[in-house]
């Protein structure tokens, strides 16, 4: 174990997990193949840096999972991987490999699975470390989205027209437009109409979402409008949306007479995702992602409560689309398709094809015509709109189910369709049907990621092969010798998240490290609301304890992550906006949703929950988390 001490902390945690496969299974993975391993991995290492981690071990990762989803032969020499002898199987944890695969590269007849989870393990456990992306690649998530934008031209051109056709009294002119899609389109819009017949775009709550805005409002200024969007006035007034109350408007009528009408733009950012390359998002104007938010919450809460999609559409809750992928990869009757730039596909034409018009006038009226690339050139948006408003996740969702259940044989899509987002799940028999059905739409299936043949399914972050849980461990954060709040909590979880996966062994090297660097970490079995540590190390100090007796009960002084408050004074009206928007949101459904999917929104410490105390003058930044010391029990 000392020498494990000189080798970089990616590499000791690499080391460690081996040691953690090898205690599991070591008939297979003896002494001395772990210390040939361990040598082999720390020399690539050397030699490839960290490009090692994030692309080389997660390539022969996608290998493997397309051997086991695809029956595609896994060719190790393709990859730069020396081979066993007279086989196409890497000599790197070969043993593990021959459990799975034979030596052509095909999958055995009855593969290992617990070899499968720790393989799996082992290749892309550092596949999202977040590490600085080369200049190269965020020119080419740019290039992507400018040539997304002009391969949907042609659709977006060709649906719009067909929904200027569709209301006239000639019903065959909308057939002459789309041809053999006319049956599906109709019977798509029928279903929209079901859906939206009882529901009402005027009847929301605005309120303002945890991101940046395009027009550079810092959170205490977002309260204040300055200007107003023309077509947002038509359908959103003023008065009714922007303002607390009719006191407020009369309060302030001089300056709302006088706010200027002003035809904003969306803007592209390229924000930190991991080794992969940036994300692009396209940050919307302030009085855009007032109303968008707002909307959005009450279309989420119609489509999960509606009967005639309550059981195929999500927005909260990922868990249906998790056990689909777990039983799809047990009986293979369910496939899991992966959408590719999906919310940069669905063009404004489809929208106003499908949408019935009393929703279409809600959903046009908070959109952005354009968007301003980083190089200042202004790209008018074929798309309804790009990640980044609040609006595209549920209309893709939307969208992709009404053509989906529209399509497909069964009388009764219940059981035949289930979509989150970008993750469908769909009958096996139906699958080449879906994929066409979908790219005849504009949308692109990334059939490298969709999951429709052999026993491997995928979808909401669940990775399933015949029955059984095999998603593996990513690391995000880079271990780091300053103590820093990111670190602490992110490895505090990464140590619980181990030794609930059986990984002992490299859940006490993180904590080893943890007590090491930190003091006063509280264990789990001291019962203290927020992290704790499930195993401590033998040799680690415990906390500091007091008798409270104003309280009546121990108290424990331990580490605690929390942010730097702001204290801005604004005016008495728009404390009074926020509070009726922010300090009040009680729709289940959006709560449900925060709870759920704090941390995949990345949301930040400002945004609330209905228990939180609320304060109207008071923000938080991010990433701006400090350790201090504190007394709870």
């Amino acid at each position: 174990m000392a020498s494990w001490k000189s080798l970089d902390p990616q590499m000791q945690i690499l080391a460690h997990l081996l040691l953690d496969v090898q205690t599991s299974l070591s008939q297979v993975i003896t002494s001395s193949v772990y210390r040939k391993t361990v040598e082999k991995l720390s020399k690539r290492y050397t030699a490839e840096g960290i490009g090692f981690l994030t692309k080389a071990l997660p390539s022969l990762g996608k290998a493997l999972d397309k051997a086991l989803s695809e029956n595609t032969p896994l060719d190790a020499t393709l990859l730069r991987f020396a081979t066993l002898e007279n086989s196409k199987l890497p000599k790197l944890f070969g043993e593990l490999f021959q459990r799975v695969l034979s030596s052509d590269g095909r999958v055995l007849p009855s593969p290992c699975v617990t070899s499968i989870k720790a393989l799996r393990h082992l290749l892309f456990v550092f596949y999202k470390l977040d590490v600085p992306c080369a200049p190269e690649l965020e020119q080419e998530v740019l290039d992507r989205f400018l040539q997304t934008e002009s391969d949907i031209l042609p659709y977006h051109e060709k649906f719009t027209k067909a929904s200027e056709l569709v209301n006239e009294l000639d019903r065959s002119a909308p057939m002459q437009v789309l041809g053999e899609l006319s049956d599906v389109v109709r019977r798509a819009r029928q279903r929209l109409h079901r859906l939206f017949r009882n529901f009402d775009p005027s009847d929301i709550v605005p309120c303002h979402g945890p991101g940046a805005v395009s027009t550079r409002e810092r959170l205490w200024e977002k309260w204040h409008f300055r200007y107003i969007n023309p077509r947002i006035q038509e359908v959103y007034p003023f008065d009714a949306y922007f303002c607390a109350s009719l006191g407020h408007v009369c309060d302030t009528y001089p300056s709302f007479e006088g706010l200027p009408e002003v035809e904003n733009f969306a803007r592209v950012l390229l924000v930190p995702k991991d080794s992969r390359g940036p994300r692009l998002i396209s940050c919307e104007p302030l009085c855009f992602q007032w109303v968008q938010q707002g909307l959005g919450v009450a279309i989420v809460e119609q489509v999960e409560s509606h009967r005639l999609t309550r059981w195929n559409v999500h927005f909260t809750d990922q868990t249906p689309n998790r056990a689909g992928a777990l039983l799809g990869s047990q009986n293979g009757k369910y496939s899991t398709l992966d959408l590719k730039d999906a919310s940069d596909r669905v063009t404004l034409g489809l929208v106003r094809l499908l949408f019935p018009g009393h929703v279409l006038r809600a959903l046009e009226a908070c959109r952005t015509l354009a968007t301003v690339m980083p190089n200042g050139h202004i790209l008018k948006l074929n798309k309804y709109a790009p990640m980044g408003s609040a609006l595209c996740f549920p209309v893709l969702a939307l969208t992709v189910w009404a053509i989906l259940s529209a399509g497909t044989t069964d009388a009764d899509a219940r059981e035949s369709i289930l979509v989150y987002g970008d993750d469908v799940i769909v009958k096996s028999t139906e699958v080449e049907t879906s994929m066409k059905l979908l790219e005849s739409f504009g949308l692109l299936v990334n059939r490298d990621k969709s999951c429709y043949r052999g026993f491997f399914r995928e979808s909401c972050g669940m990775d399933a092969y015949r029955g059984s849980d095999v998603t593996p461990l990513r690391i995000k954060e880079r271990w780091s010798s300053r103590p820093s709040a990111r670190t602490y909590t992110s490895y505090l979880e990464l140590s619980n998240n181990l030794c609930r996966h059986g990984f002992h062994i490299t859940s006490d090297l993180i904590a080893t490290w943890l007590c090491s660097k930190y003091a006063d970490i509280p264990s789990e079995d001291l019962g203290l609301p927020g992290l704790s540590l499930i195993r401590i190390p033998s040799n680690y100090r415990p906390c500091k304890s007091r008798w409270n007796s104003a309280l009546q009960k121990v108290e424990y002084r331990t580490l605690v992550a929390q942010s730097r408050p702001i204290v801005k004074n604004i005016d008495g009206w728009s404390m009074l906006l926020r509070y009726f928007t922010e300090g009040h949101k009680t729709h289940r459904l959006f709560w449900s949703a925060i709870a759920s999917r704090r941390a995949d929104l990345g949301l930040g410490d400002n945004f609330l929950s209905p228990s939180d105390p609320f304060s109207a003058g008071t923000y938080t930044r991010r990433d701006t988390s400090h350790l201090v010391k504190r007394w709870r029990g």
